[in-house]
């Protein structure tokens, strides 16, 4: 995943209530042909722009993750936590660790869509570098920069 440049144009900002219409009117403005490579936008893992657009090509060409995904802690992952820790002694990583990484998968998956797609992911978040969340990591990913050393 490598990119010569990598430039933000815009934010994308999404709400309840436009949940429909702002996907489409995204697409239609990064889907001109005339538009040259867009460089990289933001939006939230697991939203609608982060799993519902496809932008083929040079229209996305870099994305920035600041987070590993995790959902959030409630009563009612606490309680999924707590059985699978007690099934198979890894409930942290069956209820937030992997759903949060698969958000993430899916984030990149934004911009590397076909074998002949190029393009730049920058997983920020120095927990990214820990040997157990690289582990769950498509292992065809080429993570540059960091080692578990520096974290």
């Amino acid at each position: 995943m490598r990119a010569s440049a990598c430039t933000c144009r815009r934010a994308a900002a999404s709400s309840k209530s436009a949940k429909e219409r702002q996907p489409d009117t995204l697409t239609a403005t990064l889907s001109r042909p005339d538009r040259a490579a867009i460089g990289s936008d933001q939006a939230v893992l697991g939203g609608e722009f982060g799993e519902g657009i496809d932008l083929p090509g040079t229209r996305l060409i870099g994305t920035f993750i600041a987070t590993l995904g995790m959902p959030q802690v409630n009563p009612v992952n606490e309680q999924l936590r707590a059985r699978m820790d007690a099934l198979y002694g890894a409930g942290f990583d069956y209820t937030y660790l992997i759903p949060g990484l698969r958000k993430v998968v899916q984030a990149a998956g934004r911009v590397i869509r076909t074998e002949r797609d190029r393009g730049v992911v920058h997983l920020l978040d120095d927990r990214f570098a820990r040997a157990e969340v690289r582990a769950l990591l498509p292992a065809w990913w080429r993570i540059e920069g960091a080692r578990s050393g520096d974290v």
